[in-house]
């Protein structure tokens, strides 16, 4: 899932009062109504809600906001894995292909059940090539789901039925190892179909005429709002145990205006904090940095630049970057150097329990993004000659906020430094204008970053397999496509055989530099005194339902 993001609070103060004249800005617009209530939060956004529509959302901040409005059949708080709709978490019958999973009696916000059925119809959408969902591949493995979205069967023939109003049948093409933790993502949650029919095309645009079956309900909501606010829902299952009344969300580009928000009280909760910002909150005891499974990379457009097919000219581009220093300097130390795309921490060998990026191969690896500007340069001339180029010139695409900025601006000096004949152009956008650049094809170079789904290392490896919707670069390798179908389908079943073939894919990609890998995310926050329960999933997620105030 797409997304981007010594000194104490004494000296904030002094950065929020000159913020106030920087930005023109003193508090949101409706930020007074209930400042300091014990039943309401207030916090950061760094960017808004482009959908509330589950089949089309493509980022983070889309997938927390699902988080935090609907429920699917299992929720992760922390990093436990807990029923949600479902009853309990069924165990697969049929060698792994079968799961019948009972449902408790829930309601939607408008008082309708939560049925089978809406599952059913939910799923259907999104596998069905008419709604053209970048997620559809996510389904790869659901009995017929590859089939559907290539348009050779009817969405009818997802393996997933109702055997009753609360009873689900769900069947695979073959096991999937980490089944459990993908029934927790947004993509696979139930839809009401009257309420999206109703809506049409307009559905997930507003929270007019929309209905939730989570722990809160969006209000007065619709897209390119900068505030919105979710309210404890009442129907929901588990209310009882939800004790905040109200979350109020600001989205905040300019950190100095987060700075004096914070200082000044408005926000119980700055987050996504990186670069001078971090730096200056670092010494604060409510500072905290939570270790995401996200990471941060560089996609290069193979066909709308040709000359980018070039291992030898990717290769020099990677080595170009120090990731020490980018990661400690230029993020403040809210990120961690990315050697490979599959993130640390996240999954372990079946057999001893080591560290995915901590693999002999992975290790040996690292000398493809070991910073190297003199072998860069000899193998940018070879690629130059070896395309007939004498320069290249490249508009390099960011989001337009002030760490993304510095970053482009580090990267831009340090390839055009070592790479003779490479030009380099900057474009920072609103973050949604990147999305749909990066979904067009309307880019040369563009950062991106991928938070996990699900916690197991083919979630970020099939992001680069050819055709997938989120291969934005088109980078296309047959035997890495054929480790990463190996890994999901023949071996399923193995683990240590599946741990080999996704070592063996990441060893390509990262050889081929398919994509260059910058950092991984460490979400960086300031939390107020009295306010708990912010654990992070390994989606990278919150169960805002769990947050509490003393």
């Amino acid at each position: 899932m797409d997304f981007f993001r010594h000194r104490n609070l004494v000296s904030v103060a002094l950065i929020g009062a000159a913020a106030l004249t920087l930005t023109g800005l003193a508090r949101p617009v409706h930020a007074a109504d209930d400042s300091g209530s014990k039943t309401t939060l207030s916090i950061s956004a760094k960017a808004p809600v482009n959908t509330m529509d589950s089949s089309l959302n493509t980022d983070a901040y889309g997938a927390q906001s699902l988080n935090n409005t609907m429920e699917g059949l299992y929720r992760f708080t922390g990093q436990k894995l807990k029923p949600a709709i479902a009853k309990q978490i069924a165990a697969p019958t049929n060698d792994g292909k079968r799961y019948t999973i009972d449902l408790k009696k829930t309601k939607w916000s408008n008082g309708d059940p939560v049925t089978a059925h809406d599952f059913v119809y939910a799923w259907r959408r999104i596998v069905d090539p008419k709604t053209a969902s970048q997620y559809a591949y996510i389904y790869s493995g659901i009995k017929n789901a590859d089939a559907i979205a290539a348009g050779k069967k009817q969405p009818s023939e997802l393996g997933i039925k109702a055997l009753g109003p609360y009873k689900l049948q769900i069947d695979l093409d073959h096991p999937i190892p980490f089944f459990d933790t993908l029934m927790s993502s947004s993509q696979f949650y139930p839809l009401n179909q009257k309420v999206v029919e109703k809506l049409g095309d307009q559905y997930g645009l507003s929270s007019k005429g929309m209905v939730f079956n989570g722990p809160y309900k969006l209000q007065n909501w619709k897209v390119g709002d900068t505030e919105w606010t979710d309210v404890k829902n009442d129907s929901y299952w588990n209310a009882k145990h939800v004790q905040l009344h109200k979350i109020k969300y600001y989205y905040i580009a300019d950190p100095n205006t987060g700075l004096n928000l914070y200082d000044t009280n408005v926000l119980d909760r700055y987050q996504d904090l990186s670069g001078d910002t971090a730096r200056q909150l670092a010494g604060s005891k409510q500072f905290k940095t939570d270790p995401s499974n996200s990471t941060s990379y560089l996609e290069l457009n193979q066909k709308k630049i040709p000359a980018l097919k070039n291992a030898k000219l990717r290769q020099a581009m990677a080595l170009t970057i120090n990731r020490n220093e980018l990661a400690n300097i230029i993020l403040g130390k809210t990120g961690l150097p990315a050697h490979g795309l599959v993130p640390s921490k996240m999954s372990k060998n079946p057999e001893t329990g080591q560290d995915f990026t901590n693999d002999p191969q992975a290790v040996a690896d690292r000398k493809y993004t070991a910073y190297n500007p003199t072998k860069a340069k000899k193998l940018w001339q070879a690629g130059m000659q070896e395309t007939g180029q004498k320069e290249l010139k490249l508009t390099f695409t960011a989001d337009n906020l002030d760490t993304t900025k510095k970053m482009a601006e580090y990267i831009q000096n340090n390839m055009e430094t070592n790479l003779p004949g490479l030009k380099i152009t900057i474009s920072t956008v609103p973050f949604k204008t990147r999305l749909q650049r990066q979904a067009s094809g309307e880019f040369d170079m563009v950062t991106s970053a991928w938070n996990a789904d699900y916690p197991d290392p083919t979630n970020f490896l099939d992001l680069l397999t050819t055709g997938n919707s989120q291969n934005n670069g088109k980078w296309s390798n047959q035997a890495f496509d054929q480790q990463e179908k190996a890994a999901t389908t023949t071996n399923a079943n193995d683990p240590m055989a599946r741990w080999q073939n996704m070592q063996a894919a990441q060893h390509i990609l990262t050889q081929q530099q398919g994509i260059i890998p910058l950092y991984q995310y460490s979400t960086a926050s300031v939390t107020k005194p009295g306010i708990h329960g912010f654990q992070v999933t390994p989606t990278g997620q919150y169960d805002m339902g769990a947050i509490y105030k003393k």
